[in-house]
């Protein structure tokens, strides 16, 4: 990359930053400290606003930078991630968006202790938050690497390292100083952007193919070095029984783990009714059902135009495929229009990183404040609030510092695939707790624990003895082999043991149901009568 390109783009990165520390300064001076406040904006941001804002958080470097580039390399396989991020909102509109604005205040703790035995409930699921947090984190650090990698040369290992530790910094003064309000703003901000530029590229790349998109896939395909077997199902995920289940397994954990992020579930409590919070995610639908189907022009004219070979090249997991795509459609390396795009679109990826941990990084402070801290001290409201609030921007420092050295371990691998095991992990231990208790009569705390942890540490053990961190080139430790368990996505197993182990705990326990605090739950949910 020449050096044009790396002056503007840096430009625009700076002036973003400028920006968003000028909207959290602001918001910082005019913050009145309390959990409210810190934790959900005030509750005072529209359905449209708030579907911006849940726009921005849930549209990552997964999205722009991983699926794009998983398309152009492998064609009809990598189509599945933008068609299971999609298909997955439908599960959060019809299950949950609503009754958990009405059943909680701050997390998802607060859903299922309204029912059960506070303390151990609340410890499992902050426990489980803050680890599927982390690792959605781990993706978007893993893309701000190799974006700023690319820019400043491709190979540059030290730029790399610097980046990831320049967006843990940047979260945690966002989280710190502005909380929920800025975060909101920021990633509103961030949606307008990368719905702009991604309309750009996609108009671009239709331009450059005359509006005919069977002549973009046949390019595509063509180039691919695939042949007609780009545009069908199996190159990724075919072949063996075990890369067709590690297909299955995937496509269930991107469906069924929307609805247990819990820096999506967060966002719904920052609008001051349950009728707004679903028709912010109505909004949000409209904003990435759109998005993702143009990050499916954007990832196949990536195949055409650039060809996977430059794309592997650039970078071996596919993160840099729309960066060097615009820098094609501008007019090419040492173009004016080049650099100028190149660098508009490496700074909108860049935004969205910021604006994705800033929002991740507060879902999971707040689970570490409000469930575990919390659950472990005195019951002085007052105090409570503001110690709490403490606590979460020290929780904080603390998970950007995890964030920054699991992002530097996981630096080859694509960002779409790592937030594909944060779903899973995310469906294992939170999906099952939630449903269970929104819409189960005789679940009980036990039930409740269990259901966590039995989601919670298959997921993660299954990860840790899969491919994904040893056994293999592309693996987190390539030098050695301790794999046992043959997938590379662990939701098709850990998923099912999530519901069962809740299932178990509750029909083995000897705590009989609150029938009372059920009922009073459900009048709750449904209506919204007695919700914060």
């Amino acid at each position: 990359m020449t050096g044009d390109h790396q002056t503007l783009a840096l430009l625009l990165f700076s002036a973003f930053i400028a920006v968003t520390l000028g909207i959290t300064t602001w918001v910082s001076r005019n913050r009145h400290g309390s959990a409210e406040e810190f934790y959900a904006g005030g509750r005072l941001f529209s359905p449209m606003e708030n579907g911006f804002a849940i726009a921005g958080d849930y549209m990552s470097a997964a999205s722009f930078l991983g699926i794009s580039g998983l398309i152009a390399l492998f064609g009809y396989d990598g189509m599945l991630y933008s068609v299971g991020f999609l298909v997955a909102w439908l599960v959060v509109l019809l299950l949950v968006a609503e009754l958990v604005r009405n059943c909680g205040r701050f997390t998802l703790a607060d859903v299922v202790a309204a029912r059960m035995a506070e303390r151990p409930v609340r410890i499992a699921a902050g426990t489980s938050s803050v680890t599927v947090s982390v690792l959605y984190l781990v993706a978007q650090m893993v893309g701000a690497g190799s974006l700023v990698a690319l820019l400043l040369g491709g190979t540059s290992e030290a730029a790399r390292s610097w980046t990831v530790i320049g967006v843990g910094a940047l979260m945690v003064i966002y989280v710190s100083l502005g909380g929920m309000r800025a975060t909101t703003w920021i990633q509103i901000v961030k949606a307008v952007l990368l719905m702009a530029g991604t309309i750009a590229l996609t108009v671009l790349v239709l331009v450059r193919f005359h509006g005919d998109f069977d002549q973009l896939l046949a390019t595509a395909a063509e180039r691919s070095g695939h042949g007609r077997d780009f545009l069908a199902p199996g190159l990724r995920y075919g072949g063996d029984w075990t890369a067709r289940l590690d297909f299955i397994s995937l496509g269930i954990a991107l469906v069924l783990g929307t609805a247990g992020l819990p820096h999506i579930l967060s966002r719904f409590y920052t609008v001051p009714t349950a009728r707004a919070a679903r028709r912010s995610v109505v909004w949000s639908i409209g904003l990435i059902g759109s998005f993702y189907l143009m990050t499916i022009v954007l990832g196949f004219g990536a195949a055409a135009i650039i060809g996977p070979d430059a794309v592997r090249a650039s970078n071996a997991a596919g993160n840099t495929a729309v960066p060097l795509l615009a820098l094609d459609l501008g007019g090419g390396a040492g173009s004016t229009g080049g650099t100028v795009l190149f660098a508009i679109v490496a700074a909108v990826a860049f935004a969205t990183i910021l604006a994705v941990v800033a929002g991740i990084t507060l879902a999971s402070s707040a689970s570490v404040a409000h469930d575990l801290y919390a659950s472990l001290r005195r019951r002085d409201a007052h105090a409570k609030q503001y110690s709490e609030v403490t606590v979460a921007r020290l929780a904080a420092a603390g998970i950007g510092a995890a964030a920054i050295g699991l992002g530097l371990l996981a630096r080859d691998l694509n960002v779409a695939f790592l937030v594909g095991l944060a779903f899973a992990v995310a469906a294992s231990a939170n999906l099952p707790v939630l449903l269970y208790s929104l819409f189960w009569r005789n679940f009980t705390t036990r039930g409740a624990v269990w259901s966590v942890y039995g989601g919670l540490v298959p997921a993660v053990l299954l990860v840790v003895l899969s491919p994904v961190v040893s056994g293999g080139p592309d693996a987190l430790f390539p030098g050695v082999d301790f794999h046992v368990f043959p997938l590379q996505n662990p939701g098709v197993v850990s998923i099912p043991l999530g519901f069962l182990a809740g299932w178990v705990g509750t029909v083995t326990s000897a705590e009989p149901p609150d029938a009372a605090k059920h009922a009073e739950t459900e009048v709750r949910a449904l209506t919204g009568a007695g919700a914060v």
